[in-house]
């Protein structure tokens, strides 16, 4: 499809390609693990093994890259694994800046799994810049590390500047815009280098695919390490969930969109509940992230937000016990509404507050939403 389309068509087509065999408007699903040899003994065709060749994985990575104006992406077999993949990639003794407030699994996987293989991390305080900088270290430091807005606190980091700081010392930005999603949210146009999603949270949308993928500023070095190490390590994404993450994205823009305009409307009733000590939502005008968010933000502020209990960590986890039509659930992004008590998840070591909820907005009826999660939080 020609460039011009807006990313919504983009998604709705999956790029607008056919099946040129059977001319099917839905491609089919390539699951051989095995390609046939030339009678010489060459693979002209392309295809070798199934481990990196795949036609329905390079579809699914095509329209990623469509979506975020890449000039590739990968896709590969969970988020943390797409995330690992790019670590790994830097080599031993590269040093690496990222949020103290992130993904606890991937925080854990920092603290705990990285200086094993040799890398070096220091956590700080990624929504301010000045932080960042402090922290960067010339010809040491290889990647700046953001996730913004941030899980589960909702933070906002300036993506433009620390692409900056990063480029000042010879290192990459990577951001994790998984919940912000390339409909609101295009962070390689900020001067990003690379774009990482959990795909299995809104790029499929609907909680049955587990699901990474980077996306590439450009054809580099750091592209071709990263996919030499899903090769060699195996972190693939299989031919099925390669074509339901395709499925899934056709709708992305409308989901999306839905989930924020009910995020938005809750973060606003929830801010004048006398149940609610605070609710952490970057497009509230008074969410100390709000001005840089609605910067780099375009149309929307995403189906994500938290809110702290004026009873505490009891109050928070009764009012999660309570509710009937919010599913109490790990993950997010998906079209039904989920609530969680991340606290209790993430264990001692969490920053996170032990009165918070996360909520994920689905794309219900928002005042049945409300009227669940209003009972649950009064008792």
């Amino acid at each position: 499809m020609t460039e011009d389309w807006s990313p919504r068509t983009l998604a709705v087509q999956a790029l607008g390609r056919i099946d040129e065999a059977t001319r099917a408007l839905v491609p089919p699903i390539h699951v051989s693990s095995t390609f046939i040899r030339d009678p010489d003994n060459l693979y002209r065709a392309g295809d070798i093994y199934g481990r990196p060749d795949n036609a329905t994985v390079r579809e699914a990575e095509s329209v990623i890259a469509a979506l975020e104006g890449a000039a590739a992406a990968l896709v590969l077999g969970s988020g943390m694994s797409a995330a690992v993949a790019l670590f790994l990639s830097l080599g031993p003794g590269a040093h690496i800046v990222a949020p103290r407030a992130m993904y606890w699994g991937l925080r854990a996987w920092l603290i705990n799994e990285a200086p094993a293989f040799g890398l070096k991390v220091d956590l700080v305080e990624a929504e301010d810049s000045s932080a960042i900088g402090s922290a960067v270290r010339c010809g040491e430091t290889k990647l700046i590390w953001l996730e913004t807005p941030s899980n589960p606190m909702w933070g906002v980091s300036d993506i433009a500047a620390a692409a900056d700081m990063a480029h000042a010392v010879g290192a990459a930005l990577a951001v994790d815009s998984t919940c912000a999603t390339p409909i609101f949210s295009r962070p390689l146009e900020l001067g990003a280098d690379v774009v990482m999603h959990s795909a299995t949270k809104y790029l499929n949308g609907h909680s049955d695919v587990l699901a990474g993928a980077l996306a590439f500023a450009g054809e580099d070095a750091l592209l071709e390490r990263t996919r030499e190490i899903r090769k060699a390590h195996g972190l693939i994404l299989h031919p099925f969930e390669a074509f339901l993450l395709i499925r899934g994205m056709r709708t992305l823009d409308v989901r999306v969109r839905a989930a924020a305009a009910n995020a938005m409307e809750l973060a606003q009733r929830l801010s004048n509940h006398a149940g609610v000590l605070a609710v952490l939502y970057p497009g509230l005008p008074h969410h100390a992230g709000h001005e840089i968010a609605a910067r780099q933000m375009r149309g929307g502020f995403g189906g994500m937000l938290s809110i702290r209990l004026r009873g505490g960590a009891d109050a928070a986890v009764a009012t999660a016990a309570r509710v009937k039509l919010w599913k109490r659930a790990t993950s997010l992004g998906g079209v039904e509404s989920l609530v969680e008590h991340r606290a209790s998840i993430e264990g001692e070591s969490s920053p996170c507050p032990p009165d918070l909820l996360r909520l994920s907005a689905g794309i219900e009826d928002v005042e049945d939403l409300w009227r669940d999660l209003d009972r649950a939080i009064g008792g």
